[in-house]
């Protein structure tokens, strides 16, 4: 366990003590994503409460009391300062919370400069009941997703995140279980180690989301560390902090016994707009589609001649790849890239194809 920090990043680490002073000693701009689950501040009327709103029983911790707003408020602003600082420009930070304190992080992220990019509702299936029966039972929480900056360019994996959901695109509600079963951590007397362990699942998600393979994950709260273990499992690096040493200890053996993904399978694929732009003369110029080549639509109707300046011609009609499929379908527009074909050892395949092969080229020569 660590319990000091140099100016070198302490890399898939677990570090011991207070969030806000250990990340004064980390260097700025040093952090892709930031995945953070603070205190929910529930202790404003005196007593310590899930969000569910039932007593939590025989907690006699200072994991979330803070008295009143104001200093809830202050210690909000403070590690958010930090967490901002350690972000790269076009990083991005999570936050999640519930009723009690959602709304304040919200507006203070906002006055600290951050751009909200979704609230998502995690709505869970097997919900605590409200046992007081003075409430609707408190089926979600709220996590904020948010850049740096307005300018900043994040990432965010379409794609995966599709083909997460049966090929839908991904709604900003989702519907996951609590932690339960053989994944929520246990002390020596079989009760929860932690009041508020996030379930595997929402945090697979949320990585899978917004980083890459070897992008960095700071947790400022890392509780017994789902975060920790989901980012060694899909291959991110990691730095996480907490104050408390039993989920610590907790947080640094689950790490330690989780095993990376084989590499190939946590590569993302990119979305078709993400890939670079890729003129259909670069092709030909490359060879790719040689000038000469017979394209033709799917059923083998149309047919046209491709030109050594990237324009194709079809009898006495002359165009690029999208104009002529357009005017030869009689059609307002039309992508050309999956409209035309040609034959290549017997297979018939799309322009598409032949582009999508050719941004490796692309990337490479980019540097």
């Amino acid at each position: 366990m660590t319990y000091a920090v140099g100016m070198e990043l302490p890399l898939d680490q677990i570090l011991l003590g207070d969030c806000i002073e250990l990340m004064r000693l980390l260097p700025s701009g040093s952090v892709d994503c930031v995945f953070a689950d603070p205190p929910y501040n529930l202790q404003l009327r005196g007593e310590l409460r899930r969000p569910d709103d039932s007593l939590v029983d025989g907690v006699d911790d200072d994991w979330d009391k803070f008295g009143d707003f104001a200093a809830y408020d202050t210690f909000t602003r403070n590690w958010l300062v930090e967490v901002r600082r350690l972000m790269r420009k076009d990083a991005t930070i999570w936050v999640i919370g519930s009723y009690h304190n959602i709304f304040r992080i919200g507006s203070i992220l906002q006055d600290l400069g951050f751009w909200i990019l979704n609230d998502v509702i995690w709505r869970k299936s097997n919900p605590m009941p409200n046992f007081r029966g003075r409430r609707f039972t408190n089926a979600h929480e709220t996590m904020i997703w948010a850049a740096r900056g307005k300018e900043s360019r994040y990432r965010f994996n379409y794609a995966a995140m599709k083909a997460l959901n049966d090929d839908v695109q991904m709604r900003s509600d989702w519907l996951l279980p609590l932690c339960t079963g053989s994944e929520r951590l246990r002390n020596q007397h079989g009760l929860k180690l932690h009041p508020t362990q996030k379930p595997e699942s929402l945090l697979h998600r949320v990585l899978l989301a917004s980083t890459g393979v070897d992008d960095i994950v700071l947790d400022p709260f890392t509780g017994t560390g789902t975060t920790a273990a989901l980012a060694k499992r899909l291959r991110r690096r990691f730095i996480g902090i907490e104050r408390h040493p039993d989920y610590a200890e907790a947080a640094i053996g689950r790490y330690r016994r989780e095993r990376p993904l084989p590499i190939d399978s946590v590569m993302a694929t990119p979305a078709k707009r993400d890939l670079p732009r890729v003129p259909f003369g670069s092709l030909v110029e490359r060879g790719l589609v040689p000038a000469g080549t017979r394209l033709m639509d799917k059923q083998r109707r149309i047919t046209a001649t491709v030109s050594p300046d990237g324009t194709i011609l079809s009898g006495t009609i002359r165009g690029s790849i999208h104009q002529l499929g357009a005017t030869l379908t009689n059609a307002p527009s039309c992508n050309g890239w999956t409209f035309w074909h040609f034959e290549r050892d017997g297979i018939l395949i799309t322009l598409d194809v032949v582009r999508t092969e050719s941004t490796q080229v692309v990337r490479e020569e980019a540097g």
